[in-house]
């Protein structure tokens, strides 16, 4: 088979990254919702200016992305900042996943966006391979050396060219869940995976369904695999399987989906059975882990740090109704996969560059951070702009993670097979959780359909 060489990924610090990963998410308490004031007056606030933008009065751009509600209406303010800055109009273009598809008729159409903000790091690949994509110039490119571990900078990179600021990123290893729920279940927060079977099993003695699983979104399903996989099979392993090295038939996709069996294959785990959680979004499976008083629909949901978006939709608080613990180890240690959205430049001009250039700088990242549920890769943005200790220690941890990260593997996937809904690795892996028994079947279909998207 075709080799894929699997992007800023290192071979050894996983275990590190875990470890400082959990000591901050211990660090966190249950003291509130910690909240703490950015001083507006400098640093990385709204009002802070860290970067020299240029006078764009008349001019226009179009910024395409898959974010939804209060993702994309935070979104929305950071544009506000920039046309406030430059006098430009920003106007945001709700895409549709795949993204790909959605900008390739934008661009068929003779009307594609300015920037696009992509969700995938095949998505990249394939947008500069179709020549889409433009290469970030000079002032972007200095704010990314300046404010970027090279990690995240390699994510953006292809043939040795920018083209990629990665203005948001995702921890996609954390479980949050009710205390409410724990608390009258005598229940703790486990380290390993047979303490959260364990653990599921005393919230399910409860009386409360132990997970909520936002099936009907297939990414989710693919985060859970990821985070089994990783920490079973190890690094060097995840590397090869996300290069397609290895094919989906090897014996450690076996052994990661006989595990997931064990949650997924459990109707009484899940809410709503299978068929419920397979017409779960995942916005829902989070608010429905934290409404309904101490009778959720479930106790716990599985998902990265931008679950606090959906948690303010509810009356919960972060820190104290609704916590979070480090995906459990299921091998020797435990699992820190990334996930994060580049902005990408399709229609290059002086605006267009001058937007890159912002986003990849610490005002730009400063102003949604404050508004939760966003982490950024940048470590020029002070963690104060947090809103929450929960999300302080989770940016500082990633910070400090620098280039020891692994990348969700089906993000560094062509998109036909790890970013398209209802197909490939997506469908694959929906159809495993309503029969996990098919193990085999699973595996044999994973490995035909990455066969036919990577090439081989």
């Amino acid at each position: 088979m075709r080799i894929r060489k699997a992007l800023a990924t290192s071979r050894v610090p996983t275990a590190l990254v875990a470890t400082t990963l959990a000591l901050a998410l211990t660090a966190c308490g249950g003291d509130g919702d910690g909240e703490k004031k950015t001083d507006e007056g400098g640093g990385t606030g709204a009002a802070g200016q860290t970067v020299k933008l240029p006078k764009l009065d008349g001019q226009t751009l179009e910024v395409a992305a898959v974010w939804t509600g209060t993702e994309q209406e935070n979104f929305k303010k950071v544009l506000a900042e920039f046309e406030k800055r430059t006098g430009a109009k920003v106007t945001f273009v709700p895409a549709q996943d795949p993204i790909i598809n959605f900008l390739g008729s934008k661009i068929a159409g003779g009307s594609p966006p300015d920037v696009a903000m992509l969700p995938q790091v095949g998505a990249i690949h394939q947008a500069v391979e179709k020549g889409w994509a433009k290469p970030l110039g000079a002032d972007a490119q200095a704010q990314l050396a300046k404010n970027y571990s090279k990690g995240w900078q390699d994510l953006g990179t292809v043939d040795g060219k920018q083209y990629g600021v990665y203005y948001k990123a995702a921890n996609k290893s954390l479980i949050w869940y009710n205390a409410q729920v724990f608390e009258n279940a005598g229940a703790s927060e486990p380290k390993t995976w047979d303490e959260l079977l364990t653990t599921a099993q005393t919230v399910y003695d409860s009386g409360v369904t132990p997970f909520s699983v936002g099936g009907a979104d297939g990414w989710t399903l693919t985060d859970w695999f990821e985070n089994v996989y990783l920490s079973q099979a190890g690094p060097e392993k995840y590397d090869q399987l996300a290069a397609h090295e290895i094919p989906w038939t090897d014996p450690s996709v076996k052994d990661a989906l006989t595990t997931l069996a064990q949650v997924w294959g459990k109707a009484d785990y899940v809410a709503g059975g299978a068929d419920g959680a397979l017409q779960t979004e995942f916005p829902a499976s989070v608010t429905q882990t934290f409404t309904g008083g101490d009778q959720p629909k479930a106790g716990m949901v599985y998902e990265g740090d931008f679950v606090q978006v959906n948690i303010g939709e509810t009356e919960a608080k972060v820190g104290t109704d609704a916590k979070v613990f480090p995906f459990p180890a299921v091998g020797d240690i435990a699992p820190v996969v990334s996930g994060g959205d580049a902005a990408v430049i399709l229609e290059d001009s002086e605006a267009s560059q001058a937007l890159a250039t912002f986003l990849a700088s610490p005002d730009a990242a400063g102003i949604q951070a404050k508004l939760g549920g966003y982490l950024s890769p940048n470590k020029a943005v002070d963690s104060s702009a947090y809103p929450n200790e929960v999300q302080r220690k989770m940016a500082e941890a990633l910070v400090q993670a620098g280039d020891d990260f692994r990348f969700d593997m089906s993000d560094q996937a062509p998109q036909a097979f790890g970013g398209t809904p209802g197909k490939g690795e997506w469908k694959i892996l929906q159809d495993f959780l309503k029969n996990p028994k098919d193990v085999e079947g699973a595996q044999e279909k994973l490995e035909a359909e990455a066969a036919k998207a990577y090439g081989d």
